[in-house]
């Protein structure tokens, strides 16, 4: 019996391709977005249901997942959901500081709790969640996006520990750099004038021409994730991409002290 992924955002982005991906595996696919009614791809493949959310809407979420439930047994959920918000915190207004906060952690923590009695009635199910190498480093003007993913970090890490005791896993994915609407229609860009020279030099390095044409693809997320859901292993972190990897371990073997100055000199020139 082929088995059933739920994943959220699947609008654009690493949502989107991983939704086909697993579609073109033989899985059957419940993709959720908040305009479902504005998809045109998506419909048209075999064994693939669409569905209404906004993780940002309780009410819809406890109706979608009922849904989900009700047409068949969900053995992986992906909480892909989330955008990116790159630029000086006092910059940003409230609602943006809520909206990230609501979209990245508190949609995820939510969903999460919903499905935890399905797996656990079924005595199995793996939880995937999109992270980033922001989860693990930090790089300038990402304060309230880190917050979100180093968040997530924490959350899964301690959900893993209860939730492998019944039979179910517990798993992130932290890509690098991906081409995906995270530099697009995803990303919020708060800016305050007393940031706008060190903003400015951040942007030539960060959104350089050499770095957005070296993108990795959202597809290589996608395979990453279906390893993650097909491997059988309590494994919790998956990244991704020759950047992910090396800011990571470098940040490790330097210390974050020194990874720090590091970044300092390749952003700001100190």
């Amino acid at each position: 019996m082929a088995k059933t992924i739920f994943i959220t955002g699947t609008s654009s982005g690493i949502g989107k391709t991983t939704a086909m991906y697993f579609q073109q595996k033989g899985w059957n696919v419940i993709a959720t977005m908040r305009n479902p009614e504005k998809e045109t791809e998506l419909t048209q493949l075999l064994n693939v249901t669409l569905l209404p959310l906004d993780v940002t809407n309780e009410t819809q979420m406890k109706a979608t997942v009922a849904k989900a439930i009700s047409l068949r047994k969900i053995d992986v959920v992906l909480n892909n959901a989330g955008y990116g918000t790159v630029g000086a915190l006092e910059g940003t207004t409230d609602q943006e500081i809520e909206q990230v906060i609501n979209t990245n952690l508190l949609g995820v923590i939510k969903l999460t709790k919903e499905f935890i009695p399905h797996f656990r009635e079924n005595k199995g199910g793996v939880f995937i969640t999109i992270s980033s190498i922001g989860g693990l480093v930090a790089y300038p003007f990402f304060s309230l996006y880190h917050t979100t993913k180093w968040a997530i970090e924490g959350f899964t890490e301690s959900l893993a520990f209860e939730l492998n005791q019944l039979g179910i896993q517990v798993k992130t994915v932290q890509p690098g750099p991906t081409k995906t609407d995270f530099t697009g229609r995803s990303l919020v860009m708060p800016e305050h004038p007393a940031y706008n020279d060190i903003f400015d030099s951040f942007k030539k390095v960060f959104f350089s021409d050499e770095v957005l044409d070296n993108l990795a693809p959202a597809e290589t997320v996608s395979e990453v994730i279906y390893e993650a859901a097909t491997d059988g292993k309590n494994q919790l972190r998956y990244l991704v991409g020759p950047v992910a990897n090396g800011d990571f371990n470098k940040r490790l073997e330097l210390g974050a002290e020194v990874f720090h100055e590091e970044l300092d000199k390749a952003f700001f020139g100190k």
